[in-house]
């Protein structure tokens, strides 16, 4: 019934939008002056006829207004805002070009206030930062960073130190989905999540969308983490770079042909693992990536982009393990203008990542990676000042590899093995509209429609009453089932195959121009998921399809928000509740072994999760102090019951926290420009311990103390907090020299809190008495990194 409503919303919205007399349409390019870099979620207002819209990720804006004269406001976070006077008569086509803003001591007035747009517009639980925004945070060993930006915003919290993922409103780390350039990004993280994949040089901005996900994304149900890069200054060359303590990065970028292409090259590489070897240390740990952009500009509505990146991790513990990790992509882009209310982009994306693991003591050398062929088209259509249709296809096709096992030397008792190799392909077709039904009313709604194939070449495995895992009443534990028989599937034959309808639905009802009441529902599915038994991704990354056993997560999640802009648009406040449910969710049995296990679904259990909670976010946008506050009090729970009477399932079938559990998550970030060459920045985070499973006795065997564990995470790490501090130093804030340089001091971690990663129980070699060992990664990390551009 519901997806009737939809279907009946869109037709009307499509039959009102297109009654119009004597109309014309104003559309172009939003760009910066300096360098033609396109602009994203620019604000244009029209305030004669009330009416607004904001500038597509590829820049394009389309407004539609009867024929008049108009005054025509264009503003956006960083940049100084443009008024022009137009009398439209006839269709036209008109680029904008803004101009960033100095830096200044004095108190920014804002004449035209473009959060107003965010009161009405029906988005919610969505954060976008600019880079400008990001830049002003602090700076942890010298380097601004966008995943610990995000990180400080209401919902997201870190799995723990050290980890190399973030969580979303009580998910998991593979419930997001995270774009560089339309590009799936598997692993976000360059030593332990110390430092982010993504080179703060060549972002231009970010969407994370938490809740309200439009129909155009879809294969993951926590979050989506948009993110795209410079597309290079096609008037000028310029270099930045800068060196620091840890690592040093170098970024390039000019035209190819003035005016028409341009192209962007940046490259990080970090030299900690040289530092160590000259401290005699035997480990070793060390990253690079490098970003590249390419771009044409065939005529005013044909425009092609070439993008890449590639970066790599590596570690090595002498007496323990080696591990190494990197994601790998390309896109080709076609931007096409049909007219202007008609856009449409088409991408091609190749995109890869690989995870090798080496365990000494064990002699084994194991290897995987997922590697996607991806498909997309979405075409925008501005119907009228009133409605705009988004619609596409998205198609992926999938080649696990979810384990390569080889012998590390000759002494190795380790066989060569290859775990079978899956295939899986994945599509979608969806349509949206934002659709203004009165001055205080929007909408944003849709329908995607994702459909999932497991495909052959592949042996698939059997199991009495199709049980992969069975229940031992005797031990009272559950063990891995054994295959009854293997059904052979040849090349591209269906295996299984699943279908979604997935609605979305976002309202918002704007009290004045200053406050606004916002409601959102979508529902999401997951085919692939990351089979990990640690809060942290390594030492184990394995992504693997969905089957007859793994099943495809389903989440419905709701949100409630209230938001207020105060003293013209200076503060601002932010509410939301939120609930969403999941079902399907796998966890794994007790004492499940994962590596180079070849059929995983030996140690899974189907239940399900749920998770809600409140957010707050109070924001300062002005002045020489600038920052939020942010709050979340929330709680994640999983639920895996038993298959029939008598099973008890996981903690006897009662709900029990999730991993990445964490009641309270707050956190302050502030900004502050002392003077025109001292400027400062704070970060103070505290989050409640996550979940975690302490013993609750202890018993011998064969004169082995053996640890006794309770029920799955009924205790708590202990609380997580600590304080980063910046300053930075610009010696000639004022000169008029190509050269420009800054000094960044940083101060991690101010206090020296030793967060704990993980709690060990041991017993003591020499008392004979069991013991509780706090892990910490990080004490206090001092940076200095001298930054420059020319």
């Amino acid at each position: 019934m519901r997806y009737k409503i939809l279907y009946t919303l869109l037709f009307l919205g499509i039959s009102f939008g297109g009654y119009s007399q004597e109309k014309v349409t104003l559309s172009g390019t939003i760009s910066i002056k300096t360098n033609t870099e396109t602009i994203s979620g620019a604000s244009i207002f029209i305030p004669e006829a009330k009416v607004s819209t904001v500038s597509n990720a590829y820049g394009l804006y389309s407004i539609t207004l009867p024929k008049g004269k108009y005054t025509i406001i264009i503003s956006c976070v960083g940049f100084e805002n443009i008024e022009e006077h137009i009398f439209l008569t006839e269709n036209l086509r008109k680029n904008y070009s803004m101009t960033e803003k100095v830096k200044t001591l004095d108190e920014v007035v804002i004449k035209h206030n473009s959060s107003v747009i965010n009161i009405r517009k029906p988005e919610m639980s969505v954060n976008k930062l600019s880079i400008s925004t990001i830049k002003k945070l602090p700076a942890v060993m010298g380097e601004v960073d966008i995943l610990k930006t995000i990180l400080q915003l209401p919902g997201v919290s870190n799995a723990q130190e050290g980890s190399t993922g973030f969580n979303v409103r009580g998910g998991p780390v593979d419930g997001n989905l995270v774009l560089l350039d339309e590009a799936v990004v598997y692993n976000i993280s360059h030593l332990f999540g110390f430092f982010s994949v993504f080179n703060a040089d060549v972002i231009k901005d970010l969407k994370l969308y938490k809740g309200g996900i439009p129909a155009n994304f879809g294969g993951r149900t926590s979050s989506v983490l948009d993110i795209y890069q410079k597309e290079g200054n096609n008037k000028e060359y310029h270099i930045t770079g800068g060196i620091g303590a840890v690592s040093g990065r170098l970024l390039a970028e000019g035209p190819i042909v003035k005016d028409k292409s341009s192209f962007v090259v940046a490259g990080r590489a970090s030299y900690a693992h040289l530092l160590m070897k000259l401290a005699d240390n035997p480990n070793s740990v060390s990253f690079y990536d490098l970003n590249a952009k390419l771009n044409y500009k065939i005529n005013e509505n044909n425009r092609i982009f070439l993008s890449g990146y590639f970066g790599k991790d590596n570690m090595d513990f002498s007496n323990f393990f080696s591990n190494n990790y990197g994601n790998s992509f390309f896109n080709l882009r076609w931007n096409h203008n049909f007219s202007e209310k008609f856009f449409s982009n088409a991408s091609v994306i190749y995109s890869k990542y690989d995870y090798g693991l080496k365990i000494k003591y064990v002699g084994i050398d194991w290897a995987s990676d997922i590697r996607n062929y991806n498909l997309k088209y979405n075409i925008s259509h501005h119907l009228s000042e009133r409605l705009v249709l988004n619609y596409g296809i998205n198609s992926i096709y999938y080649k696990f590899n979810p384990g390569t096992i080889k012998p590390m030397d000759a002494k190795s008792p380790v066989n060569p093995d290859q775990i079978e190799k899956k295939i899986a392909w994945e599509n979608a077709l969806y349509v949206s509209a934002e659709q203004k039904l009165t001055d205080r009313i929007s909408l944003n709604y849709g329908l995607r429609y994702s459909n999932f194939l497991r495909l052959g070449e592949q042996n698939v495995n059997n199991y009495a009453n199709d049980q992969a895992v069975v229940f031992n009443p005797d031990l009272q534990i559950y063990e891995e089932g054994t295959p009854v028989d293997i059904t052979r599937f040849n090349k591209n034959k269906k295996i299984i195959g699943f279908g979604n309808l997935e609605p979305r639905l976002a309202v918002s009802f704007t009290i004045n121009d200053n406050q606004s009441v916002k409601a959102s529902y979508n529902r999401m599915s997951q085919y692939i998921h990351l089979i990990s038994n640690t809060a942290s991704v390594s030492p184990l990354d394995i992504w693997a399809p969905g089957d007859q056993y793994l099943k495809p997560e389903i989440l419905d999640q709701v949100a409630l928000g209230y938001f207020r802009n105060f003293r013209n648009g200076k503060y601002s406040l932010e509410t939301e509740a939120f609930y969403k449910k999941t079902r399907n969710k796998a966890d794994y049995i007790d004492g499940a072994e994962l590596i180079a296990h070849k059929a995983i679904e030996q140690v899974l259990l189907n239940g399900e999760a749920r998770a809600y909670g409140l957010e707050m976010m109070l924001k300062k946008n002005t002045g020489k102090l600038t920052g939020w506050l942010s709050y979340t009090i929330s709680k994640a729970e999983q639920r895996t019951p038993g298959r029939s009477a008598g099973e008890p399932g996981i903690n006897n079938g009662k709900w029990y926290r999730a991993n990445y559990d964490k009641t309270h998550n707050l956190s302050l970030t502030a900004a502050y420009q002392l003077t025109k060459k001292w400027s400062f920045g704070g970060i103070f985070t505290y989050q409640s311990g996550k979940a975690a499973t302490y013993p609750i006795g202890k018993y011998q065997y064969q004169g082995i103390t053996i640890a006794n564990y309770g029920e799955r995470n009924i205790n708590s790490l202990p609380a997580y907090h600590h304080l980063d501090l910046s300053a930075t130093f610009t010696p000639k804030p004022d000169s008029k020299k190509k050269w420009k340089s800054e000094w960044v001091f940083s101060l991690y971690n101010v206090y020296g809190r030793n967060n704990a990663a993980s709690i060990m129980f041991e017993q003591n070699r020499e008392t004979g008495l069991s013991e509780a060992k706090k892990i910490s990664i990080f004490g206090i990390i001092p940076g200095v990194t001298y930054n420059f551009r020319f």
